[in-house]
């Protein structure tokens, strides 16, 4: 028999998962095309520029035109005001071959993110961030029209490796509106027994231990330790931080917020960083805008 030391947790390719949807996300533009002479439509507005979130929006952008989905670029300057940003978005809103809008966060200091957010039409927040949309994922017994990107991702990662959510232990660490929050919704509509873990928490490590599903989302390099993780337990690894790495090109590299090699030797399932959460938020986006194009064009 192997030893303990021997085991390997398997990983989850988010890469591979990803490509698989974006194919039959390509299938299901090129029949609408055909049917409906019509392909989804998604806005992608940018403010200044700010290298990280022009490596997410150029990312976005490259996916939509793979899987023929038409991309409006809005690039505006950073200065711009928050009133002639929202009547941007109300343009956007009454475009009626855009199907999805998408504002990259962070806004810029002077622009209140709250206000400009709540302006995306209901039916075309891809993003899924609309208070209405996130108040829905919120409540038993109501859908949301759209799921944030992210969580959505995530737990299509467990789905798709074959994973039970029903009745299983399930830690969120960290609690942002983003990841941390909307996630731990999704996990209790699919029947998870759901702990948010987050900065101010006692025994962190204690209830991390405890998980049978560990969603890492607080945006600390390699926090969660081996010695933290439940043998068995499925990790999916949200964190995406970058530290110091003379030997790299860059001077860095990615690593999540687990301890990736020592988790490899516990866990019962793994998502690396990068190649394992990344490409699926934007497979969800693709997905998010492709669902939405299907409810106007089938109306």
């Amino acid at each position: 028999m192997a030893s303990p030391s021997d085991h390997k947790a398997t990983i989850i390719d988010g890469t591979a998962i990803a490509q698989t949807i974006r194919s039959e996300i390509a299938d299901d533009v090129r029949q609408l095309s055909e049917k409906y002479g019509k392909v989804p439509g998604l806005a992608v507005v940018i403010l200044g520029n700010r290298k990280d979130s022009q490596s997410y929006v150029s990312m976005k952008r490259k996916a939509c035109a793979e899987v023929g989905i038409k991309s409006f670029d809005i690039d505006l300057p950073e200065q711009i005001s928050e009133a002639e940003l929202i009547s941007k978005v109300h343009e956007l809103n009454a475009n009626p071959d855009i199907h999805g809008i998408l504002v990259q966060l962070p806004l810029p200091k002077h622009i209140n993110e709250e206000k400009v957010l709540i302006e995306i039409h209901l039916e075309k927040d891809v993003d899924g961030f609309h208070p209405l949309n996130i108040g829905k994922l919120a409540m038993k017994g109501r859908e949301p029209l759209f799921v944030p990107c992210t969580p959505k991702g995530c737990l299509e990662l467990l789905s798709r490796s074959g994973i039970t959510i029903k009745g299983k232990n399930a830690v969120v660490v960290g609690r942002s509106n983003i990841v941390g929050l909307p996630v731990s919704l999704l996990l209790l509509k699919a029947d998870a027994t759901v702990t948010i873990v987050h900065s101010r928490s006692d025994d962190q490590e204690r209830i991390i231990r405890g998980a049978d599903i560990i969603i890492a989302a607080a945006g600390q390099a390699m926090m969660i330790k081996g010695s933290w993780i439940k043998p068995g337990a499925a990790v999916i690894d949200v964190g995406t931080n970058a530290i110091d790495d003379p030997s790299k090109k860059s001077g860095y590299r990615l690593v999540g917020d687990v301890d990736y090699k020592e988790a490899c030797k516990v866990a019962g399932w793994i998502t690396p960083v990068p190649g394992g959460v990344g490409p699926m938020t934007v497979a969800m986006l693709l997905k998010n805008t492709l669902d939405s194009a299907k409810r106007v064009f089938m109306q």
